[in-house]
């Protein structure tokens, strides 16, 4: 399946009309960049998709046990400072970021950039679209990021004000001060 992009530049959607026009269309999974273009990304596969799970749990049961944040799955949307919305694979935010949020922002989508993401290079990706992707998150805050690409059996590790490094077929992350004691196993997803 393919991604498509719509140009809305000329009308403009407020983050109110974006965040209504995606509960119209649950069905659908949007997001939009800084330009205000809006992204209909297709639903992932059955692969990508159990990946995503046991990635998501793996970082659920770690901040379960040490209760320094909260996780979000690929259906969570962040409002980024840069005005982008997005929807990473995986997030996560330190406990005091949001409990700074009021209910009415905790309820919908988040207006900020998380502190951690991960993104799952799926089939119907581009690979550079995704890399650009990390960079946004990069330029907007996150200070930490996994790019895995199974394919490859690579990751790519995003930090603040570092190059980016590249690993071939690690068994797993580590989430360093970020995520203190977190270590990603990646055995399953290869």
């Amino acid at each position: 399946m393919t991604t498509f992009t719509i140009n809305c530049q000329s009308i403009q959607l407020t983050d109110e009309q974006f965040y209504q026009l995606s509960q119209d269309n649950q069905d659908l999974r949007f997001e939009r960049n800084a330009q205000g273009d809006l992204i209909i990304m297709p639903p992932t596969g059955g692969n990508t998709g159990n990946c995503n799970a046991g990635l998501t749990a793996q970082l659920w049961i770690w901040n379960e046990k040490n209760k320094l944040g909260k996780v979000f799955d690929s259906s969570t949307g962040f409002t980024l400072p840069n005005g982008a919305n997005r929807s990473p694979d995986v997030a996560w935010i330190p406990l005091e970021r949001w409990n700074n949020l009021t209910t009415e922002q905790q309820n919908k989508f988040l207006p900020l950039c998380p502190d951690f993401v991960i993104e799952l290079l799926s089939p119907s990706d581009s690979l550079s679209a995704i890399r650009q992707k990390m960079e946004e998150y990069r330029e907007n805050g996150t200070r930490l990021g996994w790019l895995i690409n199974c394919q490859s059996r690579q990751v790519e590790i995003y930090r603040q004000n570092q190059e980016v490094e590249i690993l071939d077929s690690p068994m797993s992350l580590s989430g360093e001060d970020i995520l203190p004691g977190f270590e990603l196993n990646l055995e399953p997803i290869w």
